[in-house]
């Protein structure tokens, strides 16, 4: 085949499973592990052990492997928005953001120095080609399906990006490393951000950003005062715990007023919206389209898609959903799908409640 194709390897078996189903389709596989955070780091996801077992995986692979520093840009574009957006009382995805910059941004210019032909890396999505025009796919297990955050992805991304897995069950891949006598084959997946150990974000704002404890009023719809708050940094739409209300009926986050430094509360009800806004727009195919688009929208990661028109508006659109929704959260992401199809996706912008 003659066509080299780099491999991100992370330490983790689906990492491992793709490189090695890429060399067995004939290709001249790379591995390159991205060092993101400091050598000292502990997170099972990014620390010296990860390092460790994708190295080893490539020598059992017979496969070259490299380590690149990416911690700089990583910091940049990564820890820093996702701090300052915790400091507007917004709800940041940041692995959305190392998808756009480190993993298919970085990784793809370290790459092409290299002569790679393709990058390839164990995410769960497909990537197809009709017509001359990339499609790019939910997985076809649905649950383990990550296509949700890689909606910044274009048409010149997918000509050179490979996903292995996108047709096939965890159980699958891990039966792939297994056989192939891979160390990863049975290491579990790491449920945590790999900058915030054991995902208290608070805690790590406190340590990291402590100008984010500002405390202020907790108010409700109509503008009442029922209690005080840390810092609007602590606090994301439909959380119930931690508000230090009483009262019989349960009251949630429904949004946050960072130019009055105010928690707002409700109901249950209240927390449920119709509708919301969506800014840095990306089509995934390209251009703006002319006419509201119909199909199946999600704005968490661990939700199905649910009915909904997409309404463009250059880089801004408007996404309308036929039933309400749980918890919209400025910060997050939106994205529409037409059947498996990922279509376009934004980031959700506060509005006037």
């Amino acid at each position: 085949m003659g066509k080299t194709v780099v491999v991100g390897l992370s330490g983790g078996v689906d990492s491992s499973a793709a490189a090695a189903l890429l060399l067995e389709e004939g290709y001249d596989v790379v591995g390159v592990t991205m060092r993101h955070l400091p050598a000292e780091t502990t997170n099972s996801c990014c620390g010296l052990e990860a390092i460790v077992d994708a190295r080893r995986v490539a020598k059992k692979l017979g496969i070259p492997h490299h380590l690149v520093d990416v911690e700089q840009p990583f910091f940049e574009r990564v820890i820093v928005p996702f701090e300052e957006a915790y400091l507007n009382g917004l709800t940041p995805n940041p692995c959305a953001l190392c998808n756009r910059y480190i993993k298919f941004g970085a990784m793809w210019d370290w790459a092409k120095s290299q002569g790679a032909d393709f990058l390839a890396t164990g995410h769960y999505v497909r990537v197809e080609e009709e017509n001359g025009q990339f499609l790019l796919k939910r997985a076809l297990d649905h649950k383990k399906d990550q296509s949700y955050l890689m909606y910044t992805l274009g048409q010149e991304d997918l000509r050179h990006l490979k996903f292995p897995l996108g047709g096939l069950t965890k159980a699958e891949s891990r039966t792939i490393a297994e056989s192939r006598g891979l160390v990863t084959a049975h290491k579990p997946d790491s449920q945590e951000l790999c900058f915030v150990p054991k995902n208290d974000y608070q805690g790590y704002l406190r340590e990291h950003r402590p100008e984010a404890e500002v405390p202020g009023d907790v108010v409700d719809t109509s503008g009442q005062v029922l209690g005080r708050h840390q810092g609007i940094a602590f606090y994301t739409v439909g959380q119930r715990r931690g508000l230090g209300l009483a009262g019989a009926e349960p009251r949630y986050v429904v949004g946050i007023d960072r130019g009055r430094n105010q928690v707002i509360v409700g109901s249950r009800a209240e927390v449920e919206s119709l509708a919301c806004q969506v800014e840095a727009v990306n089509y995934v195919a390209g251009g703006v389209p002319d006419l509201p688009l119909a199909g199946q929208a999600k704005v968490r990661y661990n939700m199905e898609p649910a009915p909904a028109r997409w309404i463009p508006d250059g880089d801004q659109a408007e996404v309308r959903f036929d039933d309400p929704q749980w918890a919209i959260s400025p910060g997050q992401v939106a994205v529409l799908y037409q059947e498996d199809v990922l279509v376009a996706g934004g980031k959700i912008r506060p509005t006037s409640r």
